[in-house]
């Protein structure tokens, strides 16, 4: 599991309607992992790693897809973003804003997408 205590997890199809209200006031970004996956083993280190954000003025939801496998596929629908593992997706007034997975999975590229 993470290590970032500001990483919250995702685990209820319900979270989601939570989620996408709430991103009309505060960005919300949705991790998406495969423990079993190297690639977005990789990507999951790697945001560890890097994580610097001065001030985090946004929710980060972190998502087993594997033991959670409908949620996944309710992101994908309610937010009308193909699915991918790992993902990352920044949601803002209710729409997912940005998207990009696999090796583009970077704290530089989420500062670049808020």
């Amino acid at each position: 599991m993470n290590k970032i205590k500001s990483w919250k997890t995702l685990d209820s199809i319900n979270q989601l309607e939570e989620i996408k209200e709430t991103s009309n006031t505060k960005t919300q970004i949705l991790f998406k992992h495969s423990v079993t996956c190297g690639i977005s083993g990789h990507a999951e280190f790697k945001l560890e790693s890097d994580w610097n954000f001065e001030n985090e003025n946004f929710d980060f939801y972190y998502l087993d897809l594997l033991a959670n496998r409908a949620v996944s596929n309710e992101i994908a629908s309610m937010f009308q973003v193909t699915h991918q593992s790992p993902q990352i997706l920044i949601i803002k007034n209710g729409k997912a804003t940005a998207h990009f997975s696999h090796q583009a999975i970077s704290v530089d590229r989420i500062k670049q997408a808020l």
